[in-house]
This record gives C-alpha cells, structure tokens and sequence, in this order.
C-alpha cells in the first residue's frame, strides 16, 4: 500500500444523505461533485424521488453516490402511504425528511453519524467543519441568521431544515423518530401559530433532547437571507477561497436560484432580502453556475433525451407591479459569461433593508 495513501485508507468514510426528482438533477448533481471534490471519501445517499432520476443517477456507477428509489422507502410504511394520500406533491417531500434519515439509520447499520443537505446546496470547502461543530453532541441544526430587517420571516422557523446531522445514539435517533411522527401528522405548506411544513418543528429539539448543537460558523449554511451579516476576504490555497468572518466559506445555499429564460435570465432568490455585491457574487454565484452546467453536459451524455428545466414566466399583474424593484435591487440577473449582472442601485448589504422599505410604500407588503 501507497504510505500516503494509508491515513485515508484508516479512516472512515462520512454519509451524507439528500433526496430530489428530475426538477432538482442537475442541482443534485452539482452538490455531489462539490461534495466528493472535497472529500473523495464522502458517501452521499441520494432518494430519488422519481423512477427517472434514480436511473440517471445509477448510471453514474460511482461507488461513493448511493441510489435509493423512493419505493423502497415507502415499501411496507402504512404512515407514509396515508400522509402521501392527504397533502400536496411538495408537502409529501417535506414529509420525507425526517423519515429518509431515519429509513437509513435503521437499515444501514455502519452509519454511525448522518448528514442531511439540501439538494440546492453546494461545497466550496471541507465538510469537515461541520463534524467539528457537532463536537460530542448528538445533533446539528443551523439557524436562519435573519438579520434584524428579516426576523420576521422567523414566524416560518428559526431553523433552517437544509443541513441537519444526527449521531447513531439515543437522542439522535429519538429527535429523528420525534420528527417523522410529528411530520406524519402534519407536515403542511401554511402557517400555523407552532407549525410550518417539516421546518418549525425544529424549534423544540433544545427542549426535548439532550446533545442538541447549534452550529455558529458562518460559512456553513450561508444564504441569500444571511449572508449580510458578515465581512468577507479572500484567500488562495490551492485554490481561490471565500472567507465568512474569517473562515472559510464551507456550504452555501442556493434557495430559489433558476433559470427563468433560457439559461441567460435568472431568478436570484435574494428579491426579499438584499442582492449580494458583484464580485462575491461572481465567486459563489458564478462557481455555482459552471457545476449547474458541468452537471447538465454529465446528464444529457448519460441521458440524450434529457431536458433542463426552466420556468416560464407569469405577466401577470404582480410581474408588472414588481418589475421596477426586481431590475432596481436586482432579483433577476442577466448571466454574461460566468459572471451575473443586475441593475441595481449599489447599495451593498444595506440594498435589503432599503427594499423591505420600499416594498412596504409601494406595495403595501
């Protein structure tokens, strides 16, 4: 054996586990290719949520991506099958959160810690951080980070569901059991005064289990609503590198960023909450951008019949109404290159907090 090769050959791989239908593939994908670029010993679990995608998935004949039809989930699990009877498509998503988890704890006897990402998530650096800040606890949860002209978008969930870990012990696999109950009784997209879809539940793992952690770096769980709060810099390793805060720049998460036209006009997902300055935009946006296209050409060679989707747009009158804000802060972007242009008024971290003003005078939101 190589003796620079024996250290890795010691350790034991990390899981990771997401889920997501052919909509998603090429962000599924991209998060894989981050993920493994990082850590080539990462094992990442993919439910596929559709007979199409966990074909092109196996095709891949990776030995570190691990395909899971979604019927084999739902083999023989009477809860699943009544809460997929009586919600939405996307509400029967949010409902697999908790019981995707938990279905490969159970099953899979060698996990001995699980993490859970976002399928529109993507690594820019080690995920090693993140085991770091689960330290000796049993479970990991990120917070919103809302700034302050944002904490209402709190009434949703102080906690965000897109990276989530669990240790193979007790209160682990309880606040996963705990979840899934409460997710099979009512996982739903509307606002209630202590629910919201799988998200509010997340609120109450302080109170009812024990080795529960907050994660406090800030370049884990980075996103369109938080990353005002922070100083940025850049390093160069090997490679160029953000810093959050003086950290590394570890996971960020690409809520609501689609292609609307084509794959020239583009829907940010930062219109409610302030639109990042062009150059780190370049940096994240952009490197995101190239894995979506990387992850499309993989694709369409594995699947010629394969088509990216693309939403169309609705000219209705809340489009027209919009219109000036979108092109002032710059929600929507014109790709040019790698690079992601918006007209907007240059005002930095504080252009979300001039928005919310202006929403609130013009549109009486």
């Amino acid at each position: 054996m190589d003796i620079a090769a024996a250290p890795l050959a010691r350790m034991k791989a990390e899981h990771f586990c997401t889920y997501f239908d052919q909509g998603f593939l090429p962000q599924g994908v991209a998060l894989w290719r981050s993920l493994v670029r990082q850590d080539p010993m990462a094992v990442l679990w993919v439910l596929a949520l559709d007979d199409f995608t966990a074909d092109v998935l196996r095709r891949f004949d990776e030995p570190g991506l691990r395909v899971v039809a979604l019927a084999e989930v739902e083999a023989g699990d009477e809860a699943l099958a009544s809460a997929k009877a009586n919600r939405s498509r996307i509400e029967y998503y949010f409902t697999l959160s908790p019981s995707w988890p938990l279905w490969l704890l159970r099953t899979k006897q060698d996990l001995d810690r699980l993490t859970y990402i976002d399928a529109d998530m993507f690594f820019f650096s080690s995920p090693r951080a993140i085991f770091e800040e689960l330290g000796e606890g049993s479970i990991l949860q990120c917070a919103h980070n809302f700034p302050p002209f944002l904490r209402h978008y709190e009434k949703h969930g102080r906690f965000n569901v897109g990276v989530l870990s669990w240790r193979r012990d007790i209160d682990g696999l309880a606040c996963l059991e705990w979840w899934r109950e409460r997710c099979l009784e009512w996982c739903y997209d509307r606002l209630e005064p202590d629910r919201y879809a799988d998200q509010k539940y997340l609120e109450q793992w302080f109170q009812r289990f024990a080795g529960v952690i907050q994660c406090s770096h800030p370049g884990i769980n980075l996103a369109p609503w938080n990353w005002m709060n922070h100083k940025y810099a850049l390093a160069r390793e090997d490679a160029l590198k953000v810093l959050v805060d003086g950290r590394p720049l570890i996971l960020f998460h690409f809520a609501r960023f689609r292609s609307i036209y084509g794959n020239r006009w583009w829907r940010s997902g930062q219109a409610d909450y302030g639109v990042m300055p062009l150059r780190l935009r370049g940096l994240i946006y952009g490197a995101y951008w190239r894995a979506l296209t990387e992850a499309e050409i993989e694709i369409l060679k594995l699947e010629p019949t394969w088509k990216p989707a693309s939403r169309r747009l609705r000219l209705n009158r809340s489009f027209w109404r919009e219109l000036p804000l979108r092109l002032v802060f710059g929600s929507d972007w014109l790709r040019i290159g790698s690079q992601f242009y918006s007209f907007r008024l240059g005002l930095g971290r504080y252009s979300g907090r001039a928005l919310a003003v202006l929403r609130i005078i013009f549109l009486r939101k």
